[in-house]
């Protein structure tokens, strides 16, 4: 769990620093340090998603995790959550809701989050989730600047899911082949890329109802596995 506490702290950490520090910048540099992250969180998608070598499970992981996502209703669900949130802690104006969502499912998400965590409760090699801990630290003071204290508590999800696949690894470590860790890798990249174009203000995406599709790849890939 040494990878997966350093994670959440450096989320949590950096997200105060962006929120207290940074966060009296005049508005019209707060909008371009935005748009820049917003194009950084598109590179960063688009990178890890050309690593996928199934194109068509792609695709088809992207839809049915959408339609699984939209049943469940999963951002109503999040939003809801920071709306109640905001009401204990006396914010308004839905900033909360937006930061911890959008914080949350960057942080949560990709390629370093799942193989850093699989290492880290495997081998126990916590490297990659260091790594990642400066990376997601400097978005966060991006996310804290832009967004507020939403950004704060995304790092309560990403302890607890980097952590939950960390303690699950040794169980279920002959299910997931190197194929399969690709493609949820390449899919949750994707699912990355939509954050980044919510931060350009191209096209407000519900970003948390295409969580399901990270999954798909597992199930089809490992049904496919057994004929």
């Amino acid at each position: 769990m040494v990878g997966p506490i350093v994670n959440a702290l450096a989320v949590a950490v950096c997200s105060l620093l962006g929120c207290f520090v940074i966060r009296g910048i005049p508005e019209r540099f707060e909008e371009i340090i935005k748009k820049a992250a917003g194009l950084a969180v598109v590179y960063i998608g688009l990178k890890g998603a050309f690593d996928s070598r199934h194109t068509l499970l792609l695709i088809m992981s992207l839809v049915i995790g959408a339609v699984i996502g939209e049943a469940i209703n999963i951002d109503s669900l999040m939003n809801r959550f920071g709306g109640w949130a905001e009401t204990k802690l006396g914010i308004s104006g839905g900033a909360f809701s937006k930061g911890f969502v959008s914080a949350s499912i960057l942080f949560c998400t990709g390629s370093m989050a799942i193989v850093g965590s699989i290492q880290s409760g495997l081998q126990g090699n916590h490297e990659m989730l260091f790594a990642k801990s400066i990376l997601d630290g400097s978005m966060s003071i991006v996310f804290g600047a832009s967004m507020g204290i939403g950004a704060f508590f995304s790092a309560i999800p990403v302890l607890a899911y980097q952590g939950g696949i960390a303690l699950g690894a040794k169980a279920v470590s002959g299910l997931l082949t190197p194929d399969i860790i690709t493609e949820m890798s390449a899919v949750g990249s994707l699912v990355i890329t939509a954050i980044g174009f919510n931060f350009l203000s191209v096209k407000e995406i519900k970003v948390a109802n295409l969580i399901p599709a990270m999954f798909i790849p597992w199930i089809w890939l490992g049904v496919m596995g057994l004929f």
